[in-house]
């Protein structure tokens, strides 16, 4: 499966990156589109018009596609502790050698026989197993994946935190940013600033190993993006346990490399890229890029899921640093998933847009947003790269 050619482009295209009415000023007036849409609404509220489209050929696979998708809305909780509970059982693991029955599966996780045929009937439906000869169980399409990428099986229990802040979406969105996701910023403790420079090698190690066991897909799309061929050293700010210059390191031998991050977070990504034999090539600094200067030397610097963190201000200051650190000539690559793509509106909209208000700061960006914000910092040339799968990330680069 593909997203890359259409979404690509919708993205470049100027009505897939409007932005909604910022909030204090006044609307327009309702257009020819607002009227048209209206009508739309009162017929789909017509219960008389829902059982002509169900019998009239042309519409009716629109109208039961509409109906499943609605009822998918309804459900959603229950398909995702679903796949929580396929996870938490190493279903895919067990499965991947050879079809099990249900009873040779309930025997090797000691599971009553009748409550996991109910898993197992479920799973099925969201295609993470399916039947095969001999009334046995075997891997589905949807569940090969999660073996080849482990880290979304971590996000997938992460996710349990989020679950507990949205049980009354309403009352989180009435919090104010300070007394908003207890949990969640437990976990992320960088967004506490004034805990910040306190932060030991246990407050980060959590996030840490969290965010490198789910940047592979990401890097990949990353630098499949971005050519760094004709350049000559990469610093990554933000770089965590060094997930990313690892694998720039691997597709680029003649790259130089070198990673900023807090000094506790430092610490662990010396270790990890001592350990996969890159000590050599990686040049590690500790430091907070909300006070520090960024380390100068490099010719591109990438931000891989870091913006989106973090609110305006703090931004728009990073990005200046980063400017700042460039020679002309020089590129930013910020990488991460972007509001109102067309086709993957969940990722941005609406994923990130309840997890980052329950973490208590930072946002998903539309391209405009993300754009004016590189050009307040002086980069000039600042175009979107396309991806194959804009669900995982978002790439944009500016020329200093």
């Amino acid at each position: 499966m593909t997203l890359a050619g259409p979404i690509a482009d919708r993205l470049s295209s100027p009505r897939a990156t409007a932005l909604p009415t910022p909030l204090g000023v006044p609307a327009a007036p309702l257009g020819v589109r607002d009227r048209l849409a209206a009508i739309r609404d009162r017929l789909y509220e017509s219960a008389a018009f829902r059982r002509w489209a169900g019998r009239v050929p042309v519409v009716r696979n629109v109208a039961r596609a509409r109906s499943r998708a609605l009822f998918d809305l309804v459900a959603g909780f229950a398909y995702t502790q679903t796949l929580a509970a396929c996870v938490r059982l190493d279903l895919p693991a067990l499965l991947r050698h050879e079809p099990l029955t249900t009873a040779e599966l309930a025997r090797r996780l000691t599971l009553p026989a009748e409550g996991l045929e109910r898993l197992l009937r479920a799973a099925a439906a969201l295609q993470l197993v399916e039947q095969r000869s001999g009334h046995r169980w075997g891997l589905g399409p949807m569940g090969a994946p999660l073996l080849a990428d482990p880290g979304l099986a971590q996000m997938i229990e992460h996710n349990a935190l989020l679950y507990d802040e949205l049980r009354d979406p309403l009352a989180l969105l009435r919090r104010p940013s300070q007394e908003r996701g207890t949990a969640l910023s437990a976990y992320w403790p960088y967004v506490d600033g004034a805990r910040r420079e306190r932060l030991a090698g246990a407050d980060v190690s959590g996030y840490s190993a969290l965010m490198s066991a789910t940047v592979g897909a990401v890097a990949d799309e990353v630098l499949d993006a971005v050519s760094l061929g004709g350049r000559r050293h990469l610093l990554d700010v933000g770089g965590g346990e060094g997930g990313f210059v690892g694998a720039a390191a691997r597709r680029h031998p003649h790259l130089a490399l070198s990673l900023f991050d807090l000094p506790a977070v430092a610490v662990r990504a010396r270790r990890r890229l001592t350990e996969a034999g890159l000590a050599g090539r990686v040049t590690v600094h500790g430091g907070d890029f909300q006070g520090d200067a960024l380390p100068k030397g490099a010719d591109v610097v990438s931000l891989v899921r870091v913006c989106l963190d973090h609110d305006d201000a703090t931004v728009r200051a990073l990005l200046a640093r980063v400017r700042a650190a460039l020679p002309r000539g020089g590129e930013v690559v910020v990488a991460e998933p972007f509001a109102g793509v067309r086709g993957a509106e969940t990722v941005g909209d609406v994923y990130f847009g309840f997890y980052l208000w329950a973490m208590g700061r930072g946002r998903a960006r539309r391209v405009d947003e993300l754009r004016a914000l590189l050009a307040d910092a002086g980069f000039r040339r600042i175009r979107v790269r396309p991806t194959r799968y804009p669900v995982q990330v978002g790439v944009m680069v500016g020329t200093a």
